[in-house]
């Protein structure tokens, strides 16, 4: 197969994200496929030799060893230009510059997005334009079917690539391979045997100086709306006809669009908190709110936990818990799946009769499944015991198999228009509960497990 050549042009080349992980993935990237053709325009505001630019790239892509011919080429070729992106003659004479197809990578704010998203439509673009957004799509449901309705008068859908590195391919093939490739699991995949399912992302680090956005987004925002609504989508989704990207990005809309708070009621099916001081693995943090440029009076959690319903025939009745927060003690990135007990424990065992769980362990993929076998000494007697698998990472890490797919016009692993208003409508409920204080913020010292007094999710026996 010969692969399209492509011109990457990442707008905001001499920014953080590129440097610290969009350049080293596409060297990785490169450094595999030798047979890809990719030229690398960088684009931002300030000025910047091409000598210079090329030593930035080259200093990112040794981060990841890449070599090779394509890396050779790649690094002969590239340019930086200082460019408004918010111009559309600029936008019109840098697209000009392209060979093979362009793909323009907003590595840039997001209002900064959307004016240069609003420049394009003055633009004549090529045929086959593709565009890659980062999150967030929008500031609310509203502000995301604007932005939608902008990109679609742009290109087409498939060209859009609404980029989720949260869930790379890898995890996503690992997830559908566990489930549907096994006769086992498949069978049990519903209210029929599961209890509950929890989704968990807790982090030891803190704020990192991201004040400016998170302080205004939160953990609901910042981690439930996008990444781990992504998750429950592609765990509860019904199964695909095959693996590309209209049937994947079609089975994960139908679980959103049926997912809704828990019993109707966002402020009883939510919980909120914000670090004080304390101690993270030996790092000592202040309280948020002592934070650099962090606004107390916005009342920003850093630790969110909501329960939603997802109303369909096969997971009626069973609560999907989605947390994630800051400043934790400990590191936890994980599906946890309780099943139901069993119908009837024989009369005559003793010991354990809890009910299976299966732990699905994400970044490093990984599988953990507990439950009851008959103990070594007294046969009477069922202990616990855990079976455990090791997933293959893959070739690349997240933003490589982010790149692949825009390179390849593959949108399979991006966040569909759609879906990502519907992320948008899932959450506004506990947003405006929240915004009218009808859930409390609680605090808990950064080293905590989280707020005293919250029954903790997710703990497998």
């Amino acid at each position: 197969m010969t692969r399209p050549k492509t011109t990457l042009f990442l707008l905001g080349g001499g920014g953080d994200l590129s440097s610290r992980l969009l350049l080293p993935a596409l060297g990785q990237l490169l450094t595999s496929q030798q047979d890809r053709s990719v030229k690398l325009v960088g684009v931002g505001v300030h000025e910047l030799t091409d000598s210079a630019w090329r030593d930035i790239v080259t200093s990112s892509f040794a981060t990841v060893d890449a070599s090779g011919d394509a890396v050779d080429l790649l690094l002969e070729t590239t340019v930086f230009r200082r460019v408004d992106v918010t111009d559309a003659a600029a936008l019109e004479k840098l697209l000009a510059e392209s060979v093979g197809k362009p793909a323009l990578y907003f590595a840039l704010p997001p209002a900064v997005t959307v004016k240069a998203c609003a420049a394009l439509e003055h633009v004549n673009l090529p045929e086959g334009t593709v565009l890659a957004l980062e999150k967030p799509f929008g500031t609310d449901a509203d502000s995301a079917a604007a932005l939608n309705r902008l990109l679609a008068r742009l290109v087409p859908e498939n060209q859009i690539h609404r980029v989720d590195h949260f869930l790379g391919r890898s995890t996503v093939m690992n997830l559908l391979g566990l489930r549907f490739a096994n006769r086992i699991f498949e069978p049990l995949w519903s209210a029929e045997h599961i209890d509950r399912v929890d989704i968990v992302y807790d982090e030891q680090l803190g704020l990192e100086k991201r004040a400016g956005y998170y302080d205004k987004a939160g953990a609901l925002v910042d981690m439930i709306q996008s990444h781990l609504l992504q998750v429950l989508a592609l765990f509860a989704m019904e199964p695909p006809s095959t693996l590309d990207a209209v049937d994947l990005r079609d089975a994960k809309g139908i679980v959103l669009r049926a997912t809704r708070p828990w019993g109707g009621d966002a402020a009883s099916a939510s919980r909120r908190a914000r670090y004080t001081a304390g101690t993270v693995d030996g790092r000592e943090y202040p309280a948020y709110v002592d934070e650099e440029g962090v606004d107390p009076a916005r009342n920003t959690e850093t630790l969110a936990e909501v329960t939603v319903e997802v109303d369909t025939w096969r997971w009626s009745g069973v609560p999907f818990t989605l947390r994630s927060g800051k400043a934790l003690g400990e590191r936890r990135r994980e599906i946890v799946v309780r099943f139901k007990p069993a119908n009837r424990v024989p009369a005559g065992f003793t010991g354990s009769t809890d009910p299976a769980v299966l732990r699905l362990f994400l970044a490093p993929d990984q599988m953990a499944l507990s439950i009851n076998i008959n103990g070594a000494g007294d046969p009477y007697e069922l202990e616990r015991t855990t079976f455990q698998a090791v997933f293959d990472p893959g070739k690349f890490g997240a933003y490589g198999e982010v790149l692949e797919g825009i390179l390849d016009d593959d949108p399979a692993l991006s966040v569909r228009g759609d879906t990502a208003e519907q992320c948008w409508r899932i959450v506004e409920p506990f947003l405006d509960a929240w915004r009218k204080g009808a859930v409390a913020l609680d605090e808990y010292p950064a080293g905590s497990a989280g707020p005293a007094g919250w029954e903790p999710i997710g703990v497998a026996n």
